[in-house]
């Protein structure tokens, strides 16, 4: 697993380790990133299930403000922070280990363009962390989530207020983009 692009491209992640772990591919990664194209930059991303931090580490290397990298395992957040210290961002990243289905989203004190959610597949996470009070609050107007989840599982629309506007799919992978509710754009 590497940096796609950017000023850290071709950079190697340390990973983490054990069968239960699936890494986004590289080609999944570009894709996503090839969507998004240069609009990343100065944009402020939350890393949720962040795992390796790949999501994070690619749009800081590709221009974003900050990110913010939260998984629930402790491991993961030391292979986080041994990846921020490669790539040389830890001046713009922040690394929390807080538990995303079981505790509030209170831990969050700003809001964010861009979200990245990767959670483990078949486990009906993305539809609980996206319906939790106050996960509109944490959206920038225009912000962007994009949720990452096996082929098999599905999102009902619109969820917290969120609708999708593109979904693509890769093999066994399928990513999400979601953005505002345009009947509440109006509201906010």
């Amino acid at each position: 697993m590497r940096i796609i692009s950017g000023t850290c491209r071709g950079r190697k992640l340390v990973q983490i380790e054990g069968k239960d772990i699936r890494p986004t591919s590289d080609r999944v990664r570009e894709a996503l990133f090839n969507i998004l194209g240069p609009g990343i930059r100065e944009k402020r991303v939350l890393d949720m299930f962040a795992g390796t931090g790949a999501f994070g580490l690619e749009a800081l290397s590709r221009g974003a403000q900050f990110a913010v990298f939260v998984d629930a395992a402790r491991s993961s957040c030391d292979v986080i922070k041994r990846n921020v210290e490669l790539c040389r961002m830890a001046d713009s990243a922040r690394i929390i280990n807080h538990n995303l289905i079981n505790a509030s989203l209170s831990v969050f004190n700003q809001p964010f363009d861009l979200i990245f959610m990767d959670p483990p597949y078949n486990k009906g996470y993305p539809e609980q962390v996206l319906g939790k009070p106050g996960f509109f609050d944490l959206l920038t107007p225009g912000a962007i989530v994009i949720v990452e989840q096996s082929v098999k599982e599905s999102l009902n629309y619109p969820v917290n207020s969120l609708d999708k506007y593109l979904e693509k799919k890769y093999s066994r992978t399928a990513l999400i983009f979601l953005r505002k509710s345009d009947r509440l754009q109006g509201c906010v």
